[in-house]
């Protein structure tokens, strides 16, 4: 906790640091005969930290009520919409993952189409998904966290593969020979070996489906999410940047909102793959000396 506090004032000496220094050197810095523009410092493309949150306490409309609360209204849609194609994504990733972990053959067949997915550009797929959840479903809702499961279940997918496949080979051969099965091998051994690759996978995941999200919003005209805020306050941006960047702000810690729940689940999962805490050191060590103590005192 102490570390993310000295980051955090670290990050804002910085930027109010570039302020600062932007201000004092006319937004021009010279290191001898060179010259760095520092115009990017300036109020309109970097406002200060206390306008920023000056933006969030104020209404953004008249009569309305305060920025914040209107994000995070809209921080819960696009969360919710968020969790939705990430556990989509999931499913489909570890479904594969172990189809491909079952047969080579159709790992060699199918792996390069599920990479080749991975090139086309977000942005461009986007439109098309909304449109096709339009025509086929009648409401563009549903196509939203369909971005999102595409951007999550690549990730899922090799990272729960390599677990799956990371076997120790005494394990594996252990297993063996007492005649279990391959289902058996995949529960009882392969399943719990992936299970830190799996969480691994996830925290990636976790703040991608947040922007993909928010990159589906886009071009679905829908205002109820953090999407259409950013491009309500983009078009503003030139009489109100603090408003922006508070929008941003607020997509960030939504972001790490979700990443802290998954690494919080991965705490309470994986104790098993913990190394021991002070306590369990502790204890260790006063059995080991009790195992040395009894026999000396029943001689």
């Amino acid at each position: 906790m102490l570390y993310f506090v000295v980051i955090v004032l670290c990050l804002i000496g910085g930027w109010e640091g570039a302020k600062w220094l932007g201000q004092e050197t006319d937004y021009w810095l010279e290191l001898g005969p060179v010259k760095i523009g520092l115009n990017m410092t300036r109020d309109l493309n970097m406002p200060h930290l206390k306008d920023i949150a000056e933006a969030l306490s104020k209404p953004s409309q008249r009569q309305g009520p305060p920025l914040i609360e209107i994000l995070v209204e809209k921080a819960s849609y696009t969360l919710r919409l968020a969790v939705i194609g990430f556990t989509i994504g999931t499913i489909i990733g570890l479904a594969l993952a172990i189809l491909f972990a079952h047969s080579r053959l159709l790992e060699r067949g199918l792996m390069p189409y599920v990479v080749a997915s991975q090139t086309v550009p977000i942005l461009a797929l986007a439109p098309m998904v909304i449109i096709w959840s339009e025509n086929l479903f009648g409401s563009r809702e549903i196509g939203m966290p369909m971005i999102t499961a595409y951007l999550a279940f690549f990730p899922v997918t090799i990272y729960t593969l390599r677990g799956l496949s990371d076997v120790p080979p005494t394990a594996l051969e252990l297993m063996k020979s007492y005649a279990a099965t391959r289902r058996e091998i995949l529960w009882k051994l392969r399943f719990p070996n992936a299970v830190p690759y799996i969480f691994t996978a996830l925290k990636i995941t976790a703040p991608a489906s947040v922007v993909g999200t928010i990159i589906a919003e886009l071009p679905t005209g829908i205002q109820d999410g953090l999407g259409g805020a950013i491009i309500n306050f983009a078009q503003y941006y030139v009489s109100g940047p603090s408003r922006l960047w508070a929008t941003n702000f607020v997509t960030a810690m939504a972001g790490i909102l979700f990443f802290a729940t998954v690494a919080v689940t991965e705490w309470l999962v994986v104790r098993w793959k913990r190394p021991s805490n002070r306590m369990d050191r502790w204890v260790d060590t006063f059995l080991r000396n009790l195992r040395r103590v009894v026999p000396l005192l029943r001689d």
